[in-house]
């Protein structure tokens, strides 16, 4: 008889790696994934690490099936060499989908350090599932922005890069990249951008017009000029649900042009009072703004309904 080997045990766990030591239960839990190679397979969907040293994760991270690794969280104050370290393993998560990274880096980015940038950058070249991407400082993107963007592999649903500084060059890239268009989410806050060529964002806008669907240009120093010249943009995003413009100092004036821009209740009511006809039944729809505009709660209970009733028969 010919001897059948037995496909290995796969072990699902979600790994959330956020002590100076490994603890008691991961410490056994290793050791026994250990004595048993290589019988078993350690899989992981999710990946969270705060405030753990590298070797550690390097521990961890050498016992796993970095493949089956669909969401990654990192909160540690890395600077990049250290990330330059984890990019590798980073690399091996093909099915990577969402990835988040904060803080990356809290000091001032040097030139010599270039070379950890194409490390990290070139990681990305092997996700080809990406699909979230999440930056909070990353000091290091600045004036290299294009060269993470040729790295993404497929369109991303969302983009988040914010609290760094950016050179208009880099949004320029951002706005010339051929998969922008694909975006639903995009969150640029704390990047400053007072300085930039006010039809910077109106290009960026236009290109993300049919889709989008939450922007957040918080704390960018947008400025009267910029936020007019994208304003038509702005009005052209069918299915934008959330836009926040927190912590820009803008005009009063500059303020009501963006509320004409995006009132469109009336063009709302009008287009559910012709939905309503179709339907040929009775019926009552609430519209209402989040957060109220009178007493600032979740919900407003202070408009009217918009009421069809069927006509009675003849």
């Amino acid at each position: 008889m010919t001897k059948q080997h037995l496909a290995p045990l796969k072990v699902f766990i979600d790994l959330f790696l956020k002590e100076k030591t490994l603890d008691n239960f991961l410490t056994y839990f290793l050791w026994w994934v250990e004595q048993r190679k290589p019988s078993i397979h350690l899989c992981c969907k999710k990946l969270k690490i705060i405030s753990m040293p590298m070797d550690n994760i390097v521990k961890v991270l050498s016992m796993v099936q970095l493949d089956y690794i669909q969401e990654v969280q990192v909160s540690c104050t890395w600077n990049l060499s250290t990330l330059a370290t984890f990019a590798p393993f980073l690399g091996e998560m093909c099915n990577l989908q969402r990835l988040v990274l904060f803080p990356i880096h809290m000091s001032a980015f040097k030139k010599q350090e270039e070379h950890h940038v194409v490390q990290i950058t070139s990681q990305l070249l092997r996700l080809g599932h990406l699909r979230d991407l999440h930056l909070e400082s990353p000091s290091f993107l600045e004036g290299h922005l294009d060269q993470m963007l040729r790295c993404l592999k497929s369109p991303l649903d969302s983009l988040s890069i914010t609290q760094c500084w950016l050179t208009e060059s880099d949004l320029t890239h951002l706005c010339q990249s051929p998969d922008i268009s694909q975006l639903k989410s995009l969150d640029l806050s704390g990047v400053t951008m007072t300085d930039f060529w006010p039809e910077l964002l109106q290009v960026l806008l236009a290109k993300v017009a049919a889709i989008m669907q939450e922007l957040d240009f918080d704390v960018c120093g947008i400025t009267d000029s910029q936020l007019e010249a994208f304003l038509p943009a702005l009005s052209r995003c069918s299915q934008l649900r959330s836009f926040s413009l927190c912590g820009n100092v803008l005009s009063a004036a500059g303020m009501e042009k963006l509320l004409r821009h995006r009132s469109r209740l009336a063009q709302l009511r009008a287009q559910l009072l012709e939905i309503l006809r179709d339907l040929g039944r009775p019926r009552i729809i609430w519209i209402s703004l989040s957060p109220c505009p009178r007493c600032g709660e979740a919900g407003c209970h202070h408009m009217e309904p918009v009421i069809y009733s069927c006509p009675a028969p003849a």
